[in-house]
């Protein structure tokens, strides 16, 4: 298969490595926000600045290079942190992060119909799993809360497929994009930071907001932005399933938060899904082997 000879081309051990580690310090996002009591915006304004110091360092630049590329790719990012954290804090961390991977599944899509991928029946029944693994964590909250956040982390998994795509693109630059999305994000939020009548200061919000900024945005971004470059875009999407795996677990294990039966069998579906599907190229390749 083309798909096959494509992945073993671009992607490199050390960028999947790179993936892997940003899947698991993404996957520590629900425990932060569920620990924090400050509104969403006061969230994303804080870890934003903090992210913005590694990055800055790590670039020893302030130059950007702002093309369209990367500006669309800096809103993706930015729209993705935005939608997840407030989806985080109206529904269950479990269902928001496995709503927000319907983005394999965008990316395979896109790859059909604007790159001339050849879906196989195999394919096609996987998309369709995903979706109705999506379609049982919204039938588990019905209520509209619960709904909402539904919905907004769904979204956020279409603005996390444009960031995957685009980001992906040999024409942009992930380090510039890493930075601008968060200077997007910050210039957003910060003015309700100072309004939000929930930001207390003590040791149990800032120690979570310290880690949510350093380790699961600050870091994980700045590994993201060299990884990504180095792995093939569906694989890469596909790697970061590692995150929807770990992310109810420390959820659970930390604030005692579970997921209904109907998102848990939901959540099951997807994550076997697109596991799956990203055995195919590499079972492919060693059956055409084989042959």
């Amino acid at each position: 298969m083309v798909m096959s000879e494509e992945i073993r081309q671009k992607s490199t051990p050390a960028g999947r490595l790179m993936i892997l580690a940003t899947a698991f310090l993404w996957s520590l996002a629900g425990v932060c926000v569920k620990s924090v009591t400050w509104g969403t915006m006061s969230i994303v304004a804080t870890r934003s600045v903090i992210s913005l110091i590694i990055l800055l360092i790590s670039k020893r630049s302030v130059r950007l290079h702002i093309s369209k590329i990367n500006l669309f790719a800096a809103l993706c990012t930015s729209a993705t942190g935005l939608l997840y954290i407030e989806a985080i804090k109206l529904t269950t961390a479990g269902t928001a992060i496995v709503l927000q991977y319907v983005a394999p599944i965008l990316v395979l899509l896109y790859s059909i119909l604007f790159q001339h991928h050849q879906a196989t029946k195999v394919e096609i029944l996987l998309t369709a799993a995903a979706f109705a693994g999506c379609a049982l964590s919204f039938a588990d909250s019905l209520d509209f809360t619960r709904l909402t956040g539904n919905i907004l982390a769904l979204l956020s998994g279409f603005t996390f497929a444009g960031q995957i795509i685009l980001m992906n693109r040999q024409d942009c630059d992930t380090q510039d994009c890493t930075v601008l999305s968060n200077t997007i994000s910050l210039l957003v939020s910060l003015p309700f930071f100072f309004t939000d009548p929930n930001r207390v200061m003590n040791t149990q919000n800032i120690l979570w907001v310290l880690v949510l900024g350093v380790f699961q945005y600050g870091m994980a971004n700045l590994v993201f932005s060299k990884g990504i470059g180095r792995t093939d875009k569906i694989e890469a999407s596909l790697l970061l399933m590692l995150e929807p795996i770990l992310n109810p677990v420390w959820v659970a294990l930390v604030n005692g938060e579970m997921m209904g039966p109907l998102a848990i069998a939901g959540s099951v579906i997807v994550i076997a899904a697109v596991t799956f599907y990203s055995l195919l190229p590499h079972l492919t390749h060693r059956k055409e082997q084989k042959a």
